[in-house]
């Protein structure tokens, strides 16, 4: 899994994307995806990114591609279909095998199908929204394993993707550590508010004791 170790994604997995993206906004990193939102409610993903880039299919049709072969389980699958909402590149067939072998969900810049088999399976999915439209002989596969773009955030192979039900972030891999341990103290931070508010402190006392206003303000 690259530059992030299984100890660190496992770290991530208990944190929300909210706390990740304030940590990100301290460190002056763009993460947040606008726009890609769950498809089913109550699912956590965590994982490091196997990216797929698309394009538009020219005169030879080329194919939305069988790279669910080479997914190690854990994986995040990345599809930058450049935010196109025309035609589908994950459907029922690829969220039945994507759960079989372990892949811990998948993120589209575009839409999906098939929805009643991912609620059925609760397969954690992201995207712009869905559409039953195929985007076979519409688009085709460009790169495999490259940097991409998702909502406009750089996302490369084996960045983290974080995802819940408000959303996904993304996660330089050369930058997770840092960025978890700021994802950390903001959400210790929050908690602390939280009890004090349940002891009577008002919340413009409580939040002035812990910094809750510089919290995710980026460091000189």
């Amino acid at each position: 899994m690259g530059m992030i170790s299984k100890e660190l994604i496992e770290k991530f997995k208990k944190m929300d994307t909210t706390s990740v993206s304030d940590a990100l906004d301290r460190l002056g990193i763009k993460g947040g995806c606008q726009g890609i939102l769950p498809q089913v409610s109550g699912i956590r993903m965590v994982g490091t990114a196997f990216t797929v880039r698309y394009r538009p299919c020219g005169t030879i049709k080329g194919t939305v591609g069988d790279f669910l072969d080479d997914v190690q389980p854990g994986q995040v699958v990345v599809l930058d279909n450049g935010g196109r909402m025309y035609g589908t590149v994950w459907g029922d067939i690829m969220t039945v095998y994507a759960q079989k072998r372990g892949v811990a969900g998948t993120v589209i810049d575009g839409v999906c199908r098939d929805l009643p088999r991912i609620l059925e399976t609760r397969y954690p999915i992201f995207t712009r929204g869905r559409y039953m439209v195929t985007g076979k002989d519409r688009v085709e596969v460009d790169g495999i394993n490259v940097p991409v773009s998702v909502s406009d955030v750089h996302v490369r192979p084996d960045d983290l993707l974080v995802g819940d039900d408000t959303g996904v972030v993304v996660v330089p891999s050369d930058r997770a550590e840092e960025v978890l341990r700021a994802a950390l103290e903001i959400d210790e931070a929050e908690r602390k508010i939280l009890e004090m508010l349940a002891r009577g402190i008002t919340m413009r006392e409580a939040r002035k004791q812990l910094g809750y206003h510089q919290l995710q303000t980026k460091r000189p």
